[in-house]
């Protein structure tokens, strides 16, 4: 599990709202078993692992699709990240919840599928925790984005090594769960492009 505390890289955190609870997300074992439901925002601040998930996308150009959290987001707002991420539904299975917030937040749907899993835990500044089991699941879409403005801020496509660089330059610019899943996405898609080729 990656233990990664949030509150020095992030000061710019925005209050949560009543909004955010309206919405139960299905909280697990280390394992992704199952044991019950919570309200979101209750998650959150009682630090309780829960079930989620994190969607790569690439282009056909092999770039990766960013996206800017939008500056009202509960947490992590403005910092860049994968394409979509969020929690499945209790009784929702998780590939048609990835498949419904890419969707919802990216304005596209296409084929994906799962490559790993991981559990993290992150502390913020305004009380929340992330303490999640991740479901990663890659893609590739390379028509238009239409996104949504209560989610996105901005988006763009930036090749491994551009984004490598820049994690490295900039920490504090990527929310923490990017930060962690970005290395073994990267070494996936290393072995991808090389199954690819021969």
């Amino acid at each position: 599990m990656q233990n990664v505390n949030n509150s020095n890289n992030n000061p710019s955190v925005s209050t949560p709202s009543f909004a955010v609870d309206v919405e139960k997300v299905i909280l697990v074992t280390h394992d992704d078993n199952p044991i019950g439901e919570g309200w979101k925002l209750e998650t959150h601040r009682k630090g309780l692992l829960h079930r989620a998930f994190s969607i790569f996308i690439f282009n056909a150009k092999g770039e990766m699709l960013l996206q800017r959290r939008a500056l009202s987001k509960y947490h992590s707002p403005g910092l860049w990240t994968n394409a979509c991420c969020s929690h499945p539904r209790p009784a929702e299975e998780t590939k048609e919840a990835a498949l419904r917030r890419l969707q919802e937040e990216m304005g596209f749907t296409t084929d994906i599928h799962k490559v790993f899993d991981f559990v993290y835990k992150a502390e913020f500044d305004n009380g929340l925790t992330e303490f999640e089991f991740d479901h990663v699941f890659v893609g590739e879409y390379s028509d238009e984005i239409h996104f949504n403005t209560e989610e996105v801020e901005e988006y763009c496509y930036q090749s491994i090594s551009e984004i490598k660089n820049a994690i490295q330059a900039n920490p504090e610019n990527f929310t923490v769960w990017f930060r962690i899943a970005f290395p073994k996405v990267e070494q996936w898609w290393l072995n991808h492009k090389k199954d690819s080729i021969t």
